[in-house]
């Protein structure tokens, strides 16, 4: 699916197709989470809560533990 990038305003964006709102099960003004792969391409999901807040107490306890995790990894 090939997708043009839009001014929207004073903003630029995408207009995303009934069909792939459809298969990523979204509504206008549901947020959505896009996360960058290692292949450098991205991946569309819906926007989850739990998920996002879980991330955040992982990302919390690894900066906590930077140095022991480092010296684990050897």
């Amino acid at each position: 699916m090939k997708l043009e990038i839009k001014k929207i305003g004073n903003s630029t964006g995408l207009i995303l197709p009934k069909e792939l709102l459809a298969r990523l099960d979204l509504q206008q003004g549901q947020w959505l989470s896009v996360t960058e792969n290692a292949d450098g391409s991205i991946r569309l999901s819906p926007f989850d809560l739990e998920f996002d807040k879980a991330m955040r107490i992982v990302d919390d306890v690894m900066d906590e533990y930077r140095d022991t995790l480092r010296e684990l990894a050897k």
